[in-house]
């Protein structure tokens, strides 16, 4: 990554995230302006390949740009990356004219897409999906409700997965431009944290598109894939909300009396606060470890097969569940630290935690992705590593 990038983010954080900036923890009507600004650096949808019009940047150049933006906001962060997964649906298994047709628009206007997955009776269970794709004729029809869908209402598109209407074994994943007849936005949900971040129910009502609009393969397994990129990203956010938690610490430690000192001068406090930095550290390089794996197997011209066989990576799985649980540990022990002001509106450390317990529940809670860890690393030996 140029380093004119990175410092472009930093500069970004500091103009528009530093501060106390109320109205990135309420919910606003429409996106917050802080999104046209970040398109100004050029940034938007950064991991989008040159060819299609994107900077072509890694992931793991990305967890470097998460981190950093995670550090002003993590609901800022999470709507500018989570694109991630549809966008990398589209760009391994769509056709050649699918994506010159979405995603270089989406790089041209640093626009947003969605992918709709959940629903109500299918959270983590995704096999129970009952929205439906119908084929007639030259078109598909896409009938259904999902649950929490991320950025849908303003994306320029949504990658919908369905279940097959003839196979119900089948699942499909179907691109539907964002102004379809039958999209509709049944309500946007009040989130606990994240709420610079806008997801959504919604309601999909005899939605047609061309039948070339169909990505190639399982949608299950494609949704699979998708979110290795975006489970990585989010454990990056965690990051940069310990990075912000710890610097909080240290500032409030700094003017905090206690017996004839002040905070900063305890043994016990140096050594919570040594514990945090060990923490980000093993957090941060595990999210790099598998970033690179995940950019090695974009670079090889065969990726798309490469992912179809190996699905879920492990190290995606495991920088999430570790920097979900070590960034939670780090809120924790941070909220300690102020006493009762840790536990009101007055000081961030509120707003904080909430953002930080985002990343053990949005894609797969971490007793789902034990499971998986389970099923797919740990029975079979061979593919122990």
């Amino acid at each position: 990554m140029n380093p004119q990038d990175l410092k472009a983010v930093r500069a970004f954080v500091k103009e528009c995230l530093s501060g106390p900036h109320a109205e990135l923890d309420a919910i606003e009507d429409k996106p917050a302006t802080v999104y046209e600004t970040f398109r100004q650096t050029g940034l938007a949808n950064w991991w989008l390949p040159e060819e299609l019009g994107g900077r072509g940047l890694g992931l793991e150049d990305s967890v470097e740009i998460v981190n950093e933006i995670a550090y002003g906001d993590a609901g800022v962060a999470f709507t500018l990356f989570i694109s991630v997964l549809g966008t990398s649906m589209v760009q391994l298994y769509g056709s050649e004219e699918l994506k010159a047709r979405h995603l270089q628009p989406l790089a041209a206007r640093g626009a947003f897409c969605a992918t709709l997955g959940s629903e109500r009776s299918a959270g983590s269970e995704l096999a129970k999906i009952e929205t439906v794709v119908v084929a007639d004729g030259e078109e598909l029809v896409v009938t259904g409700e999902k649950f929490f869908s991320t950025n849908t209402d303003f994306a320029d598109f949504l990658v919908v997965v369905a279940r097959s209407a003839t196979d119900p074994e089948s699942y499909e994943a179907v691109l539907i431009p964002r102004d379809t007849p039958g999209v509709e936005i049944v309500k946007r949900w009040d989130v606990i944290g994240l709420r610079a971040s806008h997801t959504y129910e919604v309601s999909l009502d005899g939605c047609r598109v061309p039948a070339a609009n169909r990505l190639d393969g399982s949608g299950l397994r494609l949704l699979e894939i998708g979110l290795n990129a975006s489970r990585i990203l989010i454990a990056a956010t965690a990051i940069g909300i310990a990075r912000r938690i710890r610097d909080h610490c240290m500032t409030y430690a700094k003017s905090k009396p206690l017996r004839d000192g002040v905070l900063m001068d305890s043994h016990v406090f140096a050594q919570r606060l040594g514990q945090m930095e060990m923490q980000i550290d093993v957090m941060k390089s595990h999210c790099l470890r598998a970033a690179r794996e995940y950019d090695a197997i974009m670079a090889d011209p065969g990726a798309a097969a490469v992912f179809h066989r190996q699905g879920t990576l492990k190290s995606a799985l495991t920088a999430k569940m570790f920097c979900g649980q070590a960034g939670w540990d780090v809120a924790s022990v941070g909220s300690e630290m102020f006493g009762g002001l840790g536990y009101t509106h007055e000081l961030p450390i509120g707003k904080l935690m909430r953002d930080m317990r985002y990343v053990s529940i949005v894609e797969g809670g971490d007793d789902i992705l034990r499971e998986l860890l389970f099923s797919r690393y740990v029975i079979p030996v061979p593919r122990r590593s």
